[in-house]
């Protein structure tokens, strides 16, 4: 199944904030590629074009916000029709506040694979014992999603989802870059503990004997699509 990363930047300042000698959304969308999630939007003003230059080359969307009077649904929905534009078959979108910062692409792909077999339930992955971001919101729920308030920042309109009859499940992943965003330094983080077992559960894999021998002519990686501004009104 093809889930989207939706990254959500509120202001150009929160967008190219410098992580570790990076804009912030570049290395965001970085760490979402090399997780496995596809198509990657970005959803951030860009006045003077600053943004789109920090995502040059890379496999992102940048995508023009939503009037602001629609408040942070309005963003994330914005967010999950530019995804839908781009890549049909997408079914589900990782819900991403730009301050997290120090997510993992383990996570990302962990995330990715739980909702393979979680259908259409919510997933958050856990540190601790407290659930955290990204959110993988599956598609069957955007229109809960765009009927509830404006005014509610997004872990409020989580709350609002699970009170509308969303189901949530809540995995571990032992990763502290789901609770802990960007105004704790790398070196204040928690210690990476790891998930426990296989996020989606034990997967027998088909064709397994094969696996394990070489390959005669080896699958090369997909080429990165080019960036280009999502057009106006979309």
């Amino acid at each position: 199944m093809t889930v989207a990363a939706v990254i959500l930047a509120a202001s150009t300042e929160s967008a190219l904030a410098d992580v570790e000698g990076l804009p912030r959304v570049r290395r965001l969308a970085d760490v979402a590629w090399s997780g496995g999630a596809v198509p990657i939007v970005v959803v951030s003003p860009d006045p003077d074009g600053s943004v789109a230059t920090a995502l040059a080359g890379a496999p992102v969307v940048l995508a023009e916000p939503a009037p602001d009077e629609g408040g942070p649904v309005a963003q994330i929905a914005r967010g999950i029709d530019v995804a839908k534009k781009s890549v049909r078959d997408t079914h589900a979108a990782l819900i991403w506040p730009a301050r997290l910062v120090w997510v993992g692409p383990e996570t990302v792909n962990s995330l990715i694979e739980s909702h393979g077999t979680a259908g259409s339930t919510m997933l958050r992955p856990g540190f601790d014992g407290e659930p955290g971001w990204p959110v993988v919101l599956p598609l069957a729920h955007l229109e809960t999603l765009r009927g509830l308030e404006a005014a509610r920042m997004p872990h409020e309109l989580i709350e609002d989802l699970l009170a509308a009859g969303v189901p949530q499940k809540i995995i571990e992943l032992g990763d502290p870059g789901v609770t802990h965003d960007a105004s704790t330094a790398r070196v204040g983080l928690p210690p990476y503990v790891g998930p426990p077992g296989p996020p989606a559960g034990h997967v027998y894999e088909w064709g397994a004997q094969v696996a394990d021998e070489p390959e005669d002519d080896p699958l090369e990686g997909p080429a990165l699509a080019p960036f280009e501004p999502a057009a106006s009104g979309d």
